[in-house]
């Protein structure tokens, strides 16, 4: 089989990483040591489940003779234990055959979180506010923490457009599938004979790429400086804080005006910059992969209809797996879980489906 195939190149990996990290002329280099170690322990778990799965082999392997015993009682413990290590074998070939799908190397990373109000007027800065808050909400229950890098409001305490730099453990791992088109159903509350309205609102989740992942040339950039304003273009800072870089060989935008601070506004935008041209390469490198891709669940296209919220239903649908939940109060308070498990167990289920083809 070629999942042992694999895990057996593991393995050897693994014992020479531990006669390395034995060495004493390596654990004198700190550096080194440390990027061994890391190496060590990411694949540690795999190799522990491979050692005990080949365990429960020579288990079998030693109790099947038992099974031609003339003492029924024996016989029926074997056939007993037996049951008991095989089920025990193949569990643990599950979980060594998940562990074995290739790790995206962003899932470690921060997430940048962008929300905008798309189709349905009014209504759709609302349902925007409510995403902002669900999101929000669900950075709470994970301990995690989200900065704000530009925010525009409408005139009814919607939402525009808001982008947040979020921050914290495995964050993009968690919200890499919201993005996408999210739709709302519901009767709005400008509604006067309480009708359905059916609105629209865009979330982007970027991974947050770090300076060693995407090199910027100061010469590619244009920086600019204004004062920073709030809804309608009402000025609420009179100093020049607010920050708007182009990058010319790209074309791409980023302004911040969050922060009373040029240098944290320019420092912030930067760093939605360095993941909007991370996420173009990580796009191309995935292009390349096209046929394996359409075999896993999407990531979400910005462009894609993923979730429909029904408010007179009280119910979720996300279109990718036929998912329905009629959890929409809790999800709104941040239960997201509900929904992206599901998706992360699909996905591993295609990657799977993909590795045995």
């Amino acid at each position: 089989m070629q999942w042992i195939r694999n895990i057996e190149e593991v393995e050897s990996r693994f014992e020479a990483l531990s006669e390395r990290l034995a060495d004493p002329s390596v654990f004198s280099d700190r550096k080194t040591y440390q990027q061994l170690a890391k190496q060590h322990s990411e694949i540690a778990g795999v190799v522990e489940k491979y050692r005990a799965w080949k365990e429960a082999g020579r288990e079998i392997d030693a109790t099947k003779p038992l099974l031609e015993e003339p003492d029924p009682d024996i016989v029926e413990m074997a056939a007993e234990e037996l049951e008991a290590l095989q089920a025990l074998r193949e569990r643990l070939a599950e979980e060594i055959r998940v562990l074995l799908i290739p790790v995206d190397p962003a899932d470690e990373k921060g997430a940048v979180l962008e929300i905008r109000a798309g189709t349905g007027g009014n209504e759709a800065t609302l349902f925007a506010h409510d995403i902002y808050r669900m999101y929000c909400k669900y950075a709470e229950l994970k301990s995690w923490k989200i900065e704000v890098t530009v925010r525009n409001d409408s005139e009814i305490r919607g939402i525009k457009e808001v982008i947040a730099l979020v921050t914290g453990n495995r964050v993009y791992s968690k919200l890499k599938y919201e993005s996408g088109v999210h739709r709302v159903q519901r009767v709005p509350k400008t509604e006067s004979q309480g009708r359905i309205h059916t609105s629209a609102v865009t979330v982007a989740v970027l991974a947050q790429a770090d300076e060693v992942d995407v090199e910027i040339d100061d010469n590619d950039l244009r920086i600019d400086t204004y004062c920073s304003s709030g809804p309608g273009g009402q000025s609420v800072n009179t100093t020049y804080s607010a920050v708007r870089i182009t990058h010319v060989p790209t074309g791409l935008v980023v302004t911040c005006q969050d922060e009373k601070s040029q240098l944290k506004n320019r420092k912030k935008a930067l760093q939605v910059l360095r993941s909007r041209l991370y996420e173009i390469e990580r796009e191309r490198q995935h292009s390349e992969q096209a046929e394996q891709r359409r075999a896993m669940v999407r990531t979400g296209d910005r462009s894609e209809k993923i979730r429909t919220y029904n408010f007179p239903e009280m119910r979720i649908t996300d279109h990718r797996i036929g998912l329905k939940v009629h959890q929409l109060t809790q999800v709104l308070n941040g239960d997201l879980d509900v929904l992206i498990d599901p998706l992360t167990a699909a996905q591993q289920a295609a990657a799977l489906a993909a590795q045995a083809a």
